[in-house]
């Protein structure tokens, strides 16, 4: 007798199913057997699509961190726009929306997944953190360009610093995601030297 049900876009739906359990269940819940419970499919699909389940975690988070790409290029457009503090605060807080909140500690909790993803691709066994970094790097070194920060600001730095900070402010879940007063006064803090020094 059949068990489960036929997945017309198999990966998609369990990557699908997977993130839901890991909002629902943290990463100690996520499972391969509470993935397919969620798809609502046989164990054995799974292990059809994938040599085994470190591999599909890995899949999961390439592909989550792939769609950060649309919220990094935003970011990057908003240079020259609006005000330095204003374009990160909003951008920080989608970069670290509830799923990219919830995969990281996934990356932290399993070794091999952070194995497969350094394996996978530069910076990969950080992926999430390490994009979220990249697109920072990239936006003010734009708006150094144009001289909206000073023109010796420690861009490294400052990313680092923008990103722990940003992730620090979403990890504290039991209180909700932070205001954008709260999330626009730790980026003011940190550029408060370079935006204070840029030519006027």
């Amino acid at each position: 007798m059949p068990t489960g049900v036929h997945l017309r876009d198999a990966r998609r739906q369990l990557f699908d199913a997977a993130e839901r359990v890991l909002l629902q269940e943290g990463p100690s819940g996520l499972t391969s057997r509470a993935v397919t419970d969620e798809a609502g499919c046989a164990k054995g699909v799974l292990h059809r699509h994938f040599t085994d389940f470190d591999a599909f975690l890995a899949e999961l988070v390439l592909d989550r961190a792939a769609q950060l790409e649309a919220q990094a290029e935003a970011l990057r457009e908003s240079a020259g726009t609006g005000t330095v503090v204003g374009n990160l605060a909003t951008a920080l807080t989608a970069l670290f929306g509830p799923v990219p909140s919830a995969i990281i500690p996934l990356i932290t909790f399993r070794d091999e997944l952070r194995a497969r993803l350094r394996r996978a691709r530069p910076g990969g066994g950080i992926a999430i953190l390490a994009d979220a970094t990249a697109a920072v790097s990239a936006y003010l070194a734009d708006e150094r360009d144009r001289g909206r920060i000073a023109a010796d600001a420690d861009i490294d730095s400052l990313s680092l610093s923008l990103v722990g900070g940003g992730h620090l402010l979403v990890s504290d879940h039991e209180s909700g995601p932070p205001s954008t007063t709260t999330m626009s006064r730790m980026v003011t803090t940190v550029l408060a030297d370079v935006l204070h020094r840029r030519p006027r």
